[in-house]
């Protein structure tokens, strides 16, 4: 269960209440109208799941994940988060980054005959993970003519590149719904096919990112609509949001959210005019010993949210042990871990409050596989109202791509 505590200060007035209203309603013609794919994501990824439940597998005890951004950060997101209560899942290595150190000891890693290997590229040609499934093929000698090609999974679009490269080598395929971006992905077969062969209960994921679709578009997530309209409304005052979320494991979720925010919108709007909100993702109680300090004393241009975990079902406590000339810390004695990063969340939080910084918080009853499908269906639909009250087009990229057309061209002239 979620729950949404303290939030942003908004007052709903005549004005607010029918641009939130107007945002409601264009949020539902994209759901019903398929525009938008990644609403009905839950729901439609039932027929991945069965499919999956009939494959038949080689042995393997490694997941290797050949993909970057949309195509791998959810996987990451949910693997890390859901791992230490996921017993007997397998291990899970990634080849994301065209960094040749991390490739090759990545590489090392990597048992050939225990591996099974997921390219996954929305487009099909994605630059860094072609140049790395090609490394992978040549270091291991993948004979695409043999039964090797039964530990190689292609995710993409129906009729991309790598589609048809995988019909020619009779590689099983998964494709992405047409109408769903790579960083709204994570719930279609990009995430459901290697998290659930991993082990993850990823029918749970879904539930839980079904009930809160549905929870929302019953009118029954209110608070979602104010939180955009804050944002959006205040954008050039407060124009970064921090995420900071007090557990280890929401690391990589956190660094979801910032691509999930930052490609949805920064944009030039329907008015030419460049807008965004800018993304931090912070990990607590870490980096409240640095980055605290530019919140409340630097420039007040941040709004902050916290993500609070309720109980981590983990009883790890304080040892009662008096160390000579630290007996200060000794108030902390036999308490839980759980006790004392939960008391600096919300010590970080009432100090933030104090210096007028705008703050809210998620509550997490526990970590659970539906909690994260909730979690990951409040952000999108988080992006998309914003992206709405902003005036943009949240679903494209051109600033990406104008990117990857400058180094096609700078690379062929090598």
């Amino acid at each position: 269960m979620l729950n949404f505590g303290r939030s942003f200060d908004v007052k709903v007035e005549k004005k607010s209440a029918e641009k939130m209203d107007a945002t409601f309603e264009i949020m539902k013609d994209e759901m019903n109208s398929d525009e938008v794919g990644y609403y009905k994501l839950p729901a439609n990824s039932k027929e991945i799941v069965n499919r999956v439940k009939n494959l038949k597998l080689v042995n393997f005890s490694q997941i290797v994940i050949i993909g970057i951004g949309g195509s791998s950060l959810g996987i990451k997101a949910v693997d890390q988060v859901l791992r230490a209560y996921s017993p007997n899942v397998k291990e899970i290595l990634y080849l994301e980054n065209s960094d040749p150190v991390s490739i090759s000891m990545t590489l090392q890693k990597i048992k050939k005959e225990e591996a099974l290997f997921f390219v996954i590229s929305k487009s099909g040609a994605t630059i860094e993970t072609t140049s790395i499934f090609k490394t992978v093929l040549d270091y291991f000698e993948i004979d695409l003519f043999s039964t090797d090609t039964k530990r190689i999974f292609a995710i993409t679009d129906e009729h991309s590149s790598l589609s048809h490269f995988a019909k020619n080598h009779n590689i099983e395929e998964f494709n992405i719904p047409a109408n769903v971006g790579g960083r709204f992905s994570v719930l279609s077969a990009v995430g459901i096919v290697p998290l659930m062969i991993a082990g993850y209960d990823m029918p749970l994921v879904l539930k839980g990112a079904q009930d809160f679709a549905k929870s929302f578009f019953d009118e029954n997530e209110y608070h979602l609509l104010e939180k955009a309209y804050y944002l959006s409304e205040n954008s050039e005052k407060t124009p970064i949001n921090v995420l900071f979320s007090y557990a280890d494991g929401l690391e990589n979720f956190t660094k979801w959210y910032v691509q999930l925010w930052a490609e949805s919108l920064g944009k030039v709007n329907k008015h030419s005019k460049h807008v965004g909100l800018t993304p931090v993702g912070l990990i607590g109680s870490v980096d409240q010993h640095s980055f605290l300090q530019l919140i409340i004393e630097g420039t007040r241009d941040k709004t902050v949210t916290f993500i609070k975990v309720n109980d981590f079902e983990n009883a790890l406590s304080v040892p009662d042990i008096t160390l000579f000339g630290i007996e200060k810390t000794d108030f902390i004695n036999t308490q839980t871990f759980n006790t004392l990063i939960n008391a600096q969340c919300d010590a970080t939080m009432q100090s933030l409050i104090d210096s007028k910084v705008s703050t809210d918080i998620i509550t997490l009853d526990k970590i659970s596989s539906e909690n994260i499908g909730a979690l990951i269906m409040y952000y999108e639909l988080l992006t998309s109202a914003v992206g709405s009250m902003t005036d943009i087009n949240t679903y494209d990229q051109p600033g990406v791509e104008l990117g990857k057309q400058i180094l096609y061209k700078n690379l062929k002239k090598h």
